[in-house]
């Protein structure tokens, strides 16, 4: 097989079904749900979010917005059906045009720091194609994104835990190894990813469906993931979790089914111990406007997904900004997890088009009128900056973008440096 054919990984499973890009987030799963089920997955988070509302505020003075796009970056995908897999050809030329037009798109508006809005690239293991992660590392290396691991699994019948452990272990020194993307811990031992799950049941948390695997958690510690980014899922979902807009510890034993429901937040002052960290996006009502975009007296909700219905805007950042999720203590550093699907063609409007250009010129040339100080960040990269706000450093927080986790290349500055990697002893 030649590279310019598809490849898999060895031991990833070919069956795994895409997941949704509707403009609530949600997975296949609650399309075949009735209004009584719906109604039932959103009661959980409803109270949280209204205690939220009470007692949480964004705080008054200038505040640091540090973003991040989670991008579940699927050549493959085919829109109107999951299971099904797009040509080849039709891949190679999807990933061509991104990797040409995003860096246009985005060049001219740079944060405080100068660094332009880029993507982390959540590529499916079980999709794995050579030739395509040869031109998206380099896109990535040339400092328009990072490589982070996703996974659909368990759809067509449960995953176990280890072959789980056995796909993530391989997709990730295929990534580190031969690829030259993740990171490390202090620049030493395995392997580092963020991870993203691509049917949403993360830790068989969808009542069993789409997944299969109660100690998903343990795994991801196990081989290495620095931070689960997979939540919200949307406000209908079953696998949603009631704790909401927070960035926390999973409770243990993360060996557990749906370990992740519940957690310690993150504070500054007390390093954290447990990983991956949950990183979640915002969960909002948004009473502004109805669910098909036009103003209106209804409420719909804001989950942090770029859509065509519901690109972004500075509507949409006041909702992001009011879920105020940060580091308690460092309630001025606000993280900001948005996601999308920038392979789906249905979805490029929202992330290639006029609406995603008006807003970085509005958010960018506007900040300073805002009291805001704007900061475009990896996953990676927004990972650290929380880490920081755990060991109580102060300043600028695009000063930690390489905090902790250091990239196998250098950092996005120095980018075209050559490839640098560390001695390290892979275990998994």
């Amino acid at each position: 097989m030649t590279d310019s054919q598809p490849k898999s990984v060895e031991g990833v499973s070919q069956s795994a079904r895409g997941d949704s890009c509707e403009s609530a987030g949600d997975a296949p799963i609650t399309r075949r749900r009735g209004l009584a089920s719906k109604i039932s997955y959103a009661a959980p988070w409803l109270p949280s979010y209204a205690w939220q509302r009470l007692t949480r505020r964004v705080p008054q003075g200038p505040v640091h917005l540090i973003f991040a796009i989670a991008d579940h970056f699927e050549p493959a995908i085919v829109p109107e059906n999951g299971y099904a897999r797009a040509p080849y050809e039709e891949q190679e030329k999807r990933l061509e045009r991104w990797c040409r037009e995003y860096p246009k798109l985005i060049d001219q508006w740079r944060d405080v720091d100068g660094y332009p809005l880029v993507h982390s690239y959540f590529y499916p293991a079980e999709q794995y194609d050579k030739g395509h992660l040869d031109r998206l590392a380099e896109h990535c290396h040339a400092g328009w994104g990072e490589v982070e691991i996703h996974l659909h699994h368990g759809t067509t019948r449960p995953d176990t835990a280890e072959n789980l452990r056995r796909e993530l272990s391989q997709f990730r020194d295929t990534l580190a190894f031969e690829h030259g993307c993740l990171s490390y811990f202090d620049g030493v031992g395995t392997p580092q990813y963020g991870f993203v799950h691509g049917n949403f049941a993360l830790a068989n948390s969808a009542g069993g469906f789409a997944c299969g695997v109660d100690s998903e958690i343990q795994v991801l510690a196990d081989t290495g993931c620095y931070a689960d980014m997979t939540l919200p899922t949307g406000a209908f979902h079953p696998a949603q979790t009631s704790k909401i807009n927070s960035i926390y510890e999973c409770g243990v034993p993360l060996s557990q089914r749906a370990s992740h429901r519940r957690g310690r937040d993150l504070e500054s002052g007390r390093k954290p111990q447990i990983f991956p960290l949950i990183v979640q996006g915002p969960l909002m009502l948004d009473f502004g406007r109805s669910g098909n975009g036009r103003t209106g007296k209804f409420a719909a909700i804001e989950n942090g997904a770029l859509t065509p219905p519901n690109p972004p805007s500075l509507h949409r950042l006041n909702l992001w900004k009011d879920a105020a999720i940060s580091v308690h203590g460092r309630p001025d550093w606000l993280f900001i997890k948005l996601h999308c699907h920038s392979m789906d063609p249905t979805q490029e409007p929202a992330v290639l088009g006029e609406p995603m250009r008006k807003f970085l010129r509005e958010l960018v040339e506007s900040a300073k009128q805002r009291s805001e100080t704007i900061h475009f960040a990896s996953a990676r990269e927004m990972v650290n900056i929380i880490l920081a706000a755990c060991d109580g450093r102060e300043g600028n927080p695009g000063d930690y973008r390489d905090y902790r986790l250091k990239r196998i290349r250098k950092s996005r500055s120095t980018s075209s440096l050559p490839l640098q990697i560390p001695n390290v002893a892979v275990k998994g």
